[in-house]
């Protein structure tokens, strides 16, 4: 997986910042890529990446407020205006269809290749035998989700080599051997598939938080993951004012990922009040709590 921010600001873009929205490729193999809010301006923002609009087909929303959906509108018309898209689906807490049809209507626009939109409840919203997304209720003044990304174990490799080496030539029995099978050989001997196969390649997890105060849900959505995304809106001193508009500290997040046993925090979603010079000290009271925290930048590229 690869996590590339398009923009880590709250509330209102500024100078260094856009306001919310960070890609998803979910694995090398896929062409396709996946988009977790689109704040004003995220298609500006993806014409400084390799990203294309025809490349996405799922956009997944946390919640209805602005800084995290009014660049959806024209991002939907751009994706038909340079045609070579195929369906895309969007995700998103109840009344996100409502939005998107009415945007769409009021505008006189429309869209020219096949668009769904799920409103979405907790729970399993996707799975496609590759991937599995889940998304989890927070705390904010309007219905807000966040969504963990999950890729599914791999099956372990055969240890070839190994049975070589106890006699077992190379051929068709290798295949059904690391399907777990136990077969007769022509020495008539028995062998157990089970005892050549590696363990299990555990799949790739990112847990991608909506805006929200502290909630006791949030270590189902980041539970031993390796990558969570949180938003850090205010510094540490800001709690009351942070969690009574829905929102979270710098400490809270770091809080959050060391009690959830999570690899790596990335934090975002930060104040305008902050300048440039002030996030060093932010990223510090992260790291004081959990020391493998990053602070996102604009354009910033994570590989999971």
């Amino acid at each position: 997986m690869e996590l590339l921010f398009l923009g880590t600001s709250a509330g209102v873009p500024t100078r260094g910042r856009n306001v919310s929205a960070v890609a998803l490729h979910p694995a090398p193999q896929h062409t396709s890529w996946w988009l977790f809010d689109c704040g004003e301006g995220t298609q500006h923002q993806m014409l400084r990446t390799p990203l294309t609009p025809g490349k996405l087909d799922k956009i997944f929303i946390t919640h209805l407020h602005g800084d995290h959906i009014f660049g959806l509108p024209g991002l939907l018309c751009s994706r038909s205006m340079v045609g070579g898209g195929g369906p895309l689906t969007i995700y998103g807490p109840p009344g996100i269809r409502a939005f998107v049809q009415m945007s769409l209507t009021m505008s006189g626009s429309w869209t020219d290749y096949p668009l769904e939109i799920i409103e979405v409840r907790e729970g399993v919203v996707f799975d496609d035998g590759d991937h599995e997304v889940r998304c989890v209720a927070l705390s904010h003044p309007v219905v807000c989700f966040g969504y963990r990304v999950s890729a599914h174990d791999k099956p372990g490799a055969l240890d070839a080599a190994a049975l070589q080496a106890d006699g077992v030539p190379p051929g068709p029995l290798f295949q059904r051997l690391k399907q777990g099978e136990t077969l007769q050989l022509d020495d008539g001997r028995w062998i157990d598939g089970r005892q050549y196969v590696n363990p299990p390649v555990k799949g790739k997890s990112v847990a991608i938080f909506g805006d929200t105060a502290p909630v006791d849900s949030a270590c189902i959505l980041a539970a031993e993951v390796d990558v969570m995304v949180h938003e850090a809106t205010l510094e540490a001193s800001l709690a009351e004012k942070a969690n009574s508009r829905g929102h979270s500290t710098t400490l809270q997040a770091a809080t959050l990922a060391h009690a959830c046993g999570a690899k790596k925090l990335i934090i975002t979603h930060f104040s305008s009040r902050y300048r440039r010079e002030d996030f060093p000290r932010l990223l510090a009271e992260c790291r004081g709590v959990f020391a493998n925290t990053v602070l996102a930048e604009d354009l910033l590229v994570v590989d999971i």
